[in-house]
């Protein structure tokens, strides 16, 4: 079980240094002394020996490794002078892989943490956690009006759904052409189960704009940004999801979820927004729901709300 350093790629907009850790990641070779110095440092000789490799073989994939800046090296004694000794350093590695960009439009982003919900209703399984502990009590749905809530990093429960209030920042002359909505979820099993699906609603403005079955609650590997204090045996992570409500329809990470448009949401008449997300009382799968912040699971983010526009009055076609 991993619980090093991560290292965060945003491929949206790379660097020479992510370029080349991609680069030294695509080799079947090199992606084997990593795994072989996930026990601690090696020798290249020790390398070569144990992946029956010729040992120039193996010091030319170190040096990839080396400048990506994926293994460290330092000499230190030996029998006969010195020697090199390769040390992995990191553990995890997360990839944010690109998103469409914008063309001629213009966005706002908005961030909210996940404990500054408006409204919720929570039913136990319950709880919040923050980076130092426990919020309030576990499976007491009053533990969910705690002021310490602010500092969530995970929040879960079996059914219902929490709301948060989102400022509208959209322009007063902006035709308004799509609304993203971005969060690090789960389900919510006892401790974690890879097979436990849950039906997990999205409203915007009130209006339900579809409806998406996670397969799991994931554990079993630590999540890159999941404090020390919990429990390995827990939820550890979740999916980074994003909903597009466009001119045409609603998606789920690129895939059409539903046939609402961002006509529907009266986004353009309202100073807020409003987003919910929960598990209905009698959904199909009623597999609760975790919720990721910035401080658990893999991704360095709380709720992300986009709004895409045009400049020109309201309402233009």
């Amino acid at each position: 079980m991993l619980h090093g350093k991560t290292l965060h790629i945003d491929t949206q907009a790379p660097s020479e240094m992510a370029v080349a850790v991609l680069k030294a990641l695509a080799s079947g070779p090199r992606w084997r002394i990593l795994q072989y110095l996930a026990s601690g440092g090696r020798s290249i000789n020790e390398v070569a020996d144990a992946l029956e490799l010729p040992p120039s073989t193996a010091a030319a994939h170190i040096k990839v490794l080396e400048e990506a800046g994926l293994i460290y090296s330092e000499l230190q004694a030996a029998t006969h002078g010195l020697q090199k000794i390769c040390t992995r350093t990191y553990d995890n590695v997360s990839i944010q892989l690109p998103y469409a960009p914008p063309t001629s439009s213009n966005s706002v982003e908005v961030a909210m943490p996940i404990g500054a919900y408006a409204a919720f209703e929570a039913r136990p399984t319950c709880g919040l956690a923050s980076s130092t502990g426990l919020i309030g009590y576990l499976d007491d749905p009053l533990s969910f009006y705690e002021p310490e809530r602010i500092h969530a990093g995970l929040l879960w429960f079996r059914s219902g759904f929490v709301e948060y209030v989102f400022p509208n920042r959209l322009p007063p002359s902006a035709r308004l052409l799509s609304l993203q909505f971005s969060v690090e979820i789960c389900s919510e099993a006892p401790l974690y189960n890879p097979q436990w699906p849950s039906d997990i609603t999205v409203w915007i403005n009130g209006c339900e704009i579809g409806t998406w079955t996670c397969p799991a609650d994931f554990g079993g590997q630590r999540g890159a940004l999941t404090p020390s204090w919990w429990d390995d045996k827990d939820t550890q992570y979740g999916l980074l999801k994003r909903w597009l409500v466009n001119l045409e329809n609603t998606c789920i990470d690129g895939r059409p979820l539903s046939n609402v448009t961002i006509g529907e949401l009266g986004i353009e008449q309202q100073r807020v927004i409003t987003v919910r997300l929960g598990v209905k009382h009698d959904a199909l799968h009623t597999g609760g729901i975790n919720i990721f912040g910035q401080s658990f699971g893999n991704y360095p983010q709380d709720l992300l709300l986009r709004l895409e526009y045009l400049p020109g009055r309201r309402g233009e076609t």
